[in-house]
C-alpha cells in the first residue's frame, strides 16, 4: 500500500462541460480539457456521468475513452443504468458515488454499510470486467470495513466537510478524522484517495497524509481557470501537492 512517495492528481472535468451544456455548443470541451490537464501535470481524468446529463454526456464518455492517454476514473451511481455503461467502455476505474436528483453536487458518502445488498452486484460485475472499482465513502472506520467487505480495492474518503468547515478547532478535528481513516483503510488493505471540494487553500494537510494515494479535484481547478488558465491550476495544484507530501516525508524521516 502507498505510505509515502507520490501523490496522484485526477483532475475531473465535469464542470467544462456544465459550461458547454449552458449554451447547448460544443464548446468548451472538457475532452480538451483533460488534454491540457494532462500536459500540466494531472495523472488521470475523472468525469461523472449523472442520470440527467447535467454537464459529462455519453459521448464524452466515448471521447476521453478514445482520445486521452491517461487512466480514466468514471464515476456513476450504482444503478443498472450506469453498470451497463461501464461495463460497455470498460475505464481504468470506476468510483461509486450518491447521487441525488435535485443536489447540486455530491452530498456526502455513500453509507456502504447499508447498501451492501445494491451495492454488492455491481462492485462484483464491475471488477470481474477489469475494472478497478472505488466507493465514495466518509471518513468512518465502518464505510472502510464495509467497502472491504464488498470486495472494492479503493475507497475516495470525502473531504467536503473538512473544507467547509470554518472554524479552525473543528476543521483540524475533520482532518484527523480524515487521516486516522486514511490510515486505517491502508491497514485492512484498502487504497485511499481523497476528494471534494479541495483548493489551493485546503489541499495541503490533505496531500500531507502518507496514507493517500490519489486526490481528484474538479470545480476548484476549472474555475481557477477562468482567471489564469487550467494549465497554470493544475501545476499550482500539482506543485502544492509534491511540497505537501515532500514536507511530511522530510519530518517523518527525521523522528
Amino acid at each position: 500500500m502507498p505510505q509515502e512517495g507520490y501523490l496522484r492528481l485526477g483532475v475531473n472535468v465535469d464542470h467544462v462541460a456544465t459550461l458547454r451544456n449552458a449554451r447547448g455548443i460544443a464548446h468548451p470541451d472538457p475532452v480538451r480539457a483533460a488534454a491540457l490537464a494532462a500536459e500540466a501535470g494531472a495523472d488521470g481524468i475523472t468525469a461523472h456521468l449523472r442520470e440527467d446529463r447535467r454537464h459529462i454526456v455519453d459521448d464524452d464518455i466515448v471521447s476521453l475513452m478514445a482520445e486521452i492517454d491517461l487512466p480514466l476514473n468514471f464515476e456513476i451511481a450504482a444503478t443498472d443504468e450506469m453498470r451497463e455503461i461501464a461495463l460497455r467502455h470498460r475505464p481504468h476505474a470506476a468510483c461509486i458515488v450518491p447521487e441525488k436528483r435535485k443536489e447540486l453536487t455530491t452530498e456526502g458518502g455513500l453509507d456502504a454499510v447499508r447498501g451492501h445488498n445494491y451495492l454488492g452486484p455491481v462492485v462484483r460485475d464491475l471488477s470481474a470486467a477489469g475494472i478497478r472499482v472505488s466507493l465514495f465513502i466518509d471518513p468512518e472506520k465502518e464505510q472502510l470495513d464495509a467497502a472491504l467487505s464488498l470486495g472494492a480495492p479503493v475507497v475516495e474518503l470525502h473531504t467536503g466537510t473538512y473544507c467547509e468547515v470554518e472554524d479552525p478547532t473543528a476543521r483540524a478535528a475533520e482532518l484527523e478524522r480524515i487521516e486516522i481513516a486514511a490510515a486505517h483503510g491502508s491497514a485492512i488493505g484498502l487504497e485511499c484517495h481523497a476528494g471534494h471540494g479541495l483548493s489551493f487553500d485546503t489541499v495541503k494537510p490533505i496531500a500531507a497524509i502518507p496514507t493517500i494515494a490519489e486526490l481528484n479535484i474538479g470545480h476548484f481547478l476549472i474555475g481557477e481557470a477562468i482567471f489564469g488558465g487550467l494549465a497554470d491550476a493544475v501545476k499550482r495544484m500539482r506543485r502544492l501537492m509534491d511540497e505537501a507530501r515532500a514536507t511530511r516525508s522530510a519530518s517523518g524521516s527525521s523522528e
